[in-house]
């Protein structure tokens, strides 16, 4: 019985071909490599590679960002609204 409601549970929980094919249509829209290309024609292991790709590549343009507002929170007046600023920024 354990065994059937298991697999009852796994099935239900399973995404559907569909749901499949929305959610990759609805990456390609999202990620600029794919959005921008003239060809509709991109397999879904493409959109998937290419969504990691700019996921990675977000993360570094954050922690870059992260890094230069730290740099310059050293430069300038540690009271001043600025310096408030970019503490709050860094803490997101």
């Amino acid at each position: 019985m354990s065994s059937r409601r298991s697999r009852q549970q796994s099935s239900s929980s399973r995404i559907s071909d569909d749901q499949i094919i929305e959610l990759v249509s609805k990456l390609r829209q999202l990620v600029p490599e794919i959005r921008h290309r003239r060809s509709d024609k991109v397999s879904a292991s493409k959109v998937l590679q290419e969504t990691c790709n700019y996921i990675r590549n977000l993360h570094r343009e954050v922690d870059d960002l992260s890094e230069r507002l730290s740099q310059l929170l050293v430069t300038i007046d540690a009271d001043s609204p600025e310096a408030n600023i970019i503490r709050s920024l860094i803490n997101q």
